[in-house]
């Protein structure tokens, strides 16, 4: 049987989705712990564990290329766990203009606002850059997961401040870095730099239109840094983009 390349075997799925997840827990500091239930015994709570499974309250979905996980104005009722794939979050103004306003990975939340306070509408839209894997989590469920496990609140706690410095790190390169730096930083973080592995990391196929949204440039300016940081040997790209690590000289060059 052949198979769509967003198809994976359960088996495998599980096993990568489970390693990155305790890559990324080990990575913000949180493990298992011990839950006391009503009938007084004790069970071990692995936040690893539960967000690559699917429960009572949660699913595991499969979302194809191009594909929306929620739309914006839609009613915020739940929660999305990227176990793998890329998405981006774009918002539409009144007048009809689309920006994007974040590329996420695995290992990150979706919709997280779901959980504050009372429900309300969807600020934004989620869609899949190439073939997802999710755990999609109930408000409810969410929100009594948070309450009862220590574990779980701290991964979901230092995620929600790491999308914070995120955000800030972003205005601060607007307002102060040309734009062919801030190409360069966009192009290394969907490249997860940092992580450990190899020299370069392929980003699936983007289009030159979302680049230019995320830096606040034309296409035509980011087709020609492109170029040039293809010239350099910095990046390939057919398809999808091959970022090399040594794009980092373009950000500490001044």
């Amino acid at each position: 049987m052949k198979f769509e390349p967003w198809v994976r075997s359960s088996a495998e799925l599980e096993r990568r989705s489970r390693a990155r997840i305790y890559r990324i827990i080990s990575s913000r500091g949180a493990g298992g712990t011990r839950t006391r239930m009503t009938n007084g015994k004790q069970t071990y709570f692995d936040p690893a564990v539960y967000l690559t499974e699917a429960g009572l309250g949660r699913r595991i979905v499969h979302i194809k290329p191009k594909r929306a996980f929620f739309a914006q104005g839609d009613v915020a009722d739940c929660v999305f766990y990227l176990q793998s794939g890329r998405v981006k979050l774009t918002v539409i103004s009144k007048t009809g203009k689309e920006a994007t306003i974040a590329l996420l990975a695995s290992g990150d939340f979706i919709g997280e606002e779901s959980v504050a306070g009372t429900p309300g509408l969807r600020m934004a839209t989620a869609t899949a850059l190439s073939g997802c894997t999710a755990l999609k989590i109930e408000r409810e469920e969410m929100v009594r997961a948070l309450r009862e496990h220590h574990a779980l609140s701290e991964v979901f706690l230092k995620y929600l401040l790491a999308r914070s410095m995120r955000t800030q790190a972003d205005l601060v390169d607007q307002l102060f870095n040309s734009s062919e730096k801030r190409l360069a930083r966009i192009l290394l973080l969907m490249a997860e730099y940092g992580e450990p592995g190899t020299e370069q990391t392929l980003i699936p196929k983007i289009s030159q239109e979302t680049l230019a949204e995320m830096i606040g440039t034309t296409r035509s300016r980011v087709s020609f840094f492109m170029n040039r940081f293809r010239k350099m040997g910095l990046i390939e790209y057919n398809g999808g983009i091959h970022v090399h690590k040594s794009l980092l000289n373009v950000i500490l060059h001044d």
